[in-house]
Order: structure tokens, then sequence, then C-alpha cells
């Protein structure tokens, strides 16, 4: 005879207690304990729970490494980001914002993988068969092998797999999925952490590659238990502005790949499009010749990215200036700021400081710190630089610029956009041959950097 346990989970960490509890011990967030109830049955679980069986430890010489395949799409931006193509047998997340176009990415992924003859399972838990055709019909996807099913029951799910046998399936969103054995609510802890075991219990024994869609929280981090993240083997978000064309698909995790490597997409009335060179995408409505505007040379994984840095100096009337930054951290612009007044003798006390990275490229890495000094000295002294001049370097806080990694592939970049000149760390100069067309100037310190970019230092 079954019986019953209750517990109770945080929604938001996955904190499990005996009793509830109005604040939750491990995250500290009101309101978040939620009662389930868990059957525990002396027989076996379900009639699709998997049975492991007992394998023996063995020299890690020993182990057969077959070569590894992968099934490469027509989508090459798409083939980046997961490090060479699709892993048979993976289990990829993919989370966003709502709107910000997952179903659209993965519509188009199993198009153009039903289109070179893949068997593709589309599972939709949040639309019909009707409105996935309809979607479907505006981004001209047409093919035989691509199945549509709609239902959240995950028993149910894993009958059709079993019926379709397809290589690929896409499960949208895991939130709305259920076990049917699990009697919390879909999208509850228990239930996305339970569903989320039996897709990968599935994606590993057939070798089946399975997507799952994942729901955000407002802080931008994938909804449900920090353990859905350490189960898959890759976790891709897709970014961007609701005002901005482009897309951004970001690699966080990759068992099979390098982390960190982004794909660039433009949305368009039929979909998705690759862009191919994304420098040229966020320096095209670049206003030359303007004070506050500096170019950098950023790494975004294996590419190297040129976006433009823009500041706005201006006097305050308050006792406390405001700064506010877009794109890069707050707290690195306020310590550039504050080397500014210590090394440069700049008073910045009472100017407020407005800081954007234009187009909405976000970025984290410290080779941005000389651009995005320069730009703020630029506004300040009302000067503008050259508009063929990139800057790439660390800043420590003793005002010297550091080495940074990658220097070649960034210089390369520059030049190949035709820009004329590449302020750069002096450490990072030997061992490489410069390209042809662009001057290369070594600086020590921020004083050196300042000094070839404006006439009055």
């Amino acid at each position: 005879m079954a019986k019953k346990k209750s517990k109770f989970l945080c929604n938001s960490c996955g904190y499990e207690a005996a009793k509830w509890m109005g604040r939750c011990p491990g995250c500290g967030e009101w309101n978040t304990m939620n009662e389930e109830v868990e059957v525990i049955s002396k027989g076996p679980r379900g009639a699709f729970q998997h049975s492991s069986t007992t394998t023996k430890a063995i020299p890690i010489i020993n182990v057969d490494t077959p070569e590894e395949t992968r099934i490469v799409t027509q989508m090459n931006e798409f083939n980046r980001v997961l490090g060479g193509g699709i892993v048979p047998g993976s289990l990829v997340l993919i989370g966003g914002d709502p709107g910000i176009g997952k179903s659209t990415l993965l519509l188009q992924v199993s198009a153009l993988l039903s289109n070179q003859g893949k068997r593709v399972l589309y599972i939709s838990g949040e639309e019909s068969v009707r409105q996935t055709k309809l979607r479907a019909e505006r981004l001209g996807v047409k093919s035989p092998e691509l199945y549509i099913y709609s239902e959240t029951n995950l028993e149910f799910l894993n009958q059709t797999i079993e019926e379709v046998q397809p290589k690929f399936v896409i499960v949208d969103s895991i939130q709305t999925v259920h076990h049917p054995e699990v009697t919390s609510a879909p999208g509850s802890v228990s239930q996305v952490r339970e569903c989320t075991a039996e897709l990968m219990r599935i994606a590993k024994t057939k070798n089946i590659a399975i997507f799952l869609v994942g729901h955000v929280t407002k802080e931008g981090q994938i909804a449900g238990p920090r353990i859905l993240e350490h189960m898959v083997d890759t976790v891709l978000y897709f970014e961007g502005e609701r005002h901005h064309n482009h897309r951004i698909l970001r690699s966080q995790k990759n068992r099979f790949g390098s982390t960190n490597e982004i794909a660039i997409f433009e949305m368009l009335h039929g979909g998705l499009k690759e862009v191919l060179n994304p420098s040229e995408l966020f320096l095209q409505e670049r206003s030359q010749g303007a004070p506050g505007s500096t170019i950098v040379a950023s790494m975004e994984g294996t590419r190297p990215i040129l976006v433009e840095i823009q500041s706005l100096v201006t006097p305050t009337s308050f006792n406390y200036p405001k700064r506010m930054a877009t794109g890069v951290d707050q707290n690195r612009v306020q310590l550039l700021m504050a080397v500014l007044e210590k090394r440069m003798g700049m008073m910045l006390q009472a100017q407020d400081a407005y800081i954007k990275v234009a187009g909405g490229v976000k970025l984290d890495e410290p080779a941005i710190d000389l651009a995005v000094l320069t730009s703020v000295v630029s506004s300040f002294k009302d000067q503008a630089v050259r508009p063929t001049d990139c800057f790439i370097g660390e800043v420590g806080l003793t005002g010297e610029v550091r080495r940074v990694s990658r220097i070649e592939q960034r210089v390369q970049e520059a030049a190949k956009l035709g820009f004329k000149r590449a302020i750069i760390p002096a450490s990072n100069i030997g061992g490489w041959e410069f390209p042809e067309g662009i001057q290369v100037v070594g600086v020590e310190t921020i004083s050196d950097s300042l000094k070839s970019s404006f006439r009055d230092l």
C-alpha cells in the first residue's frame, strides 16, 4: 500500500524542510515554501522508470573512447556555440526572456535538421499543434521529417518518443512538463528536477539529442532549482534588447566545447538570420568625431568583436555625483574614474557620468578598461579621439596598462575594419607580426595612452 510523505521546498533555491516556514533559511526569501506530497510505493515507481545496471570499475587507460561525431547544421553560428555541432545523446538547456525568440530559433534548427533527413520531434507544452503550425508557416518550415506534438504529461511524452523514434527532441518548455507520480504543480522544484532527470535518461539511453527551453526569473536566471543547470550538458542563454533587432546566443556551460562562446543573429520578419560579421553590425551607426566615443576590440569566446563605448560627463548640481553604466559593470566604471582622479588629477567628483555600450552588448572582460577610461576623458575634455583609433588594455589601480589575451586576433579584426591605429599594452608587443595598414602603439601607463590621444595631456 502506498504511503504519503509531506515536505516543503523553496521555489527560489530548492531548500527542503520538514515543516512550513515563512522565510526560507537557504535564500532568505519570504513566502517561497510550498508543500509537496511524495507518494512512497513498495513496488516499482513507474512503468517507464529506468532501472540502472551494475558496472565494474576499470582503469582509465582501458576506457574505449570512440571519435566524437557531431551533427552539423546549416546554421554556422548555432554550431559555433555548441562547439562544432550537436552531440548525439546530449541534453541542452536554452533560457531567455519571454518573446526573445527561443522557440523561433529551435523551430528553425528543427527545420534545418529535418531537411537533412533527420527525424525531429517538437514537443510544445505552451502552444497547440495549430499554433505551432502557424508559426512554422511564417518561418517557411515545411518538412515531412518534422513531427509536432502538444502534451505536458511526461509519461505520454516518453511513449511518443518510443513511437516516433526521433534523432532530436525539442521540449518547449521544461516548466510546463509534469511527472504523473509527483503531486506538486508543474514548474515546481520537484517537477522540474524529476522531469529533467527522466529526459536526461532518455537522451543517454536512446542517444537522442534533447533541447529544453527554460523560463527565466526577473533577475535573468533560469527558473527552478540550480541543480537543473548542473544536470544538463550545455546551458545556453538567448539575450537581446527588445528595441534592437540583434540577438545573442551565449554559452554558459558546455561539456563538449568551450564556454563563453557567442552566436549573433538578427531578428527579421521571416525569422532569425545569422550575422557573420558582428563588428560591422555594432559600428554601422557610429557617429565619428564625437567626444566621448571610443572603439574597443573585445573577445567574446574565441571571436573578436569591435564595439563602441560612449560616455557623457556633465557637471552635477547635487552633492553626490551620479554614476550610471549600461553594458559594463558600474563598479568597474567607478574604479576607473577613481584612478583618473588619483593618477591624472582630474576632478570628476563634481561630474555626473553616464557610460553605455552601443548596440545593447554586454562586456565584462578587463580588456575594455582602457577604452572606457579614454571615453570618459574624451567627454570630460570635450575632445574627440581619432575615429580610426582602437583601444585595448586592462588598467590597474596604480595607473599601469596591463597585458591582455589574444592581442593578435583583436588587432587583426581592427585592421580588417579599416582602423589605422591600435593603442595596446606595451607588454603585449613582441612575438607576433603586426597586420598591414595599422599602426600598433604600446603604452605602459594611462598617462602615455592619453598623451597619444589628446592634445593637451
